[in-house]
């Protein structure tokens, strides 16, 4: 990774990444726990340990912290908050980056249910998708979803994310082995870049819903 790809503050209008740090242990802690319901189906769970091994346990806030920022600069993983309108709204990482003849990476994401449906989350997506296009050197982006997941399906579909299938039984989530679908993009296929196609995107759909409302109020 190159040295200025890290750490990088990705911005658009009221949406921020930015690394995360210690001291956001209180705003993290306080949007985790008010979503702890919303977000417990989706999260990633320890599986149990093999016969004989000692049971393993959930990291603290501050060995997390120290985690990530460690595989950031070893050039392996970009972890970000969210912030909107200047508060810390969510979770970003971009994970298991490999380089060589790869050069890849998945996003993994959770969002304060208070912003959902504002477009947090699609643009905090398509910033870092740029950030690793552009700035990073990365060719293929994956996000990985339970088909139950819903909204965050919406997120991919939304920006254009290109279906690949099933991967059964993929990640330890909530408790058990969880299928998952995986949708990828690669850098070819958004060349103008990921935020100004979906800034397009929902440029369109305002215009379809003014059209649909003057429709309506000429009845």
């Amino acid at each position: 990774m190159n040295s200025p790809a890290w750490p990088a503050e990705p911005a658009d209008g009221d949406v921020v990444l930015r690394p995360i740090k210690l001291r956001d242990q209180r705003a993290w802690r306080e949007v985790n726990r008010r979503n702890r319901d919303w977000l417990r189906p989706w999260e990633a769970t320890i599986p149990p340990p093999a016969p004989g091994a000692p049971p393993a346990h959930r990291p603290t806030y501050r060995q997390m912290v120290r985690h990530l920022r460690a595989e950031a600069n070893a050039g392996r993983m970009l972890p970000f908050v969210i912030e909107y309108q200047g508060r810390l709204v969510g979770q970003l990482t971009v994970a298991g980056i490999t380089w060589g003849s790869m050069c890849s990476g998945h996003i993994g994401y959770w969002v304060d249910q208070a912003v959902a449906g504002r477009g947090v989350m699609p643009t905090s997506v398509a910033l870092a998708v740029d950030h690793c296009f552009r700035r990073v050197g990365l060719h293929r982006i994956e996000v990985c979803i339970r088909p139950e997941n819903r909204p965050s399906r919406r997120v991919v579909e939304k920006l254009g994310f290109r279906s690949e299938g099933l991967r059964p039984r993929y990640l330890h989530i909530d408790g058990g082995w969880r299928d998952h679908l995986v949708f990828a993009l690669t850098a070819e296929e958004v060349p103008e870049g990921l935020l100004a196609r979906w800034h397009q995107t929902r440029r369109l759909a305002a215009q379809e819903q003014d059209r649909a409302q003057d429709h309506e109020q000429q009845k």
